[in-house]
């Protein structure tokens, strides 16, 4: 079993930065990737970031690349979320979510087994 816990979520206005970690606990596969999913009311969810616990590769969804920066402390047990220059369209449910896709289905989120709570960020003028 993996725990997942979320946060660091907010309002926020356009243009501004947020960080969101995902602090993992249990038992992880070296063959996981964590994964940072959103959905925003509406609209199904999406795949935004994800990274591999193997060797650290790095996957983004088109939407955010150049803005969003996903990254890893093996010490911690912690996956950030680094987004910058958030745009309105940013806002939704961020969660993150740990599993074995395979590695041409990065952010398919159907891959992934464990999921945290969620957090919130409104991105609003």
């Amino acid at each position: 079993q993996v725990q997942l816990v979320e946060s660091g979520g907010g309002l926020v206005q356009p243009g501004d930065s947020l960080r969101l970690p995902c602090a993992a606990s249990g038992k992880t596969s070296n063959d996981y990737y964590i994964g940072w999913f959103r959905q925003a009311p509406g609209k199904e969810r999406e795949g935004v970031s994800s990274i591999s616990l193997s060797d650290g590769s790095t996957y983004y969804a088109d939407s955010v690349k150049g803005r969003f920066t996903i990254s890893r402390d093996i010490a911690k047990n912690t996956v950030y979320l680094q987004m910058n220059s958030l745009k309105l369209e940013d806002t939704a449910v961020y969660y993150c979510a740990a599993g074995a896709p395979p590695p041409w289905e990065p952010l398919s989120d159907r891959e992934y087994d464990y999921w945290g709570q969620g957090t919130q960020v409104t991105v609003s003028s």
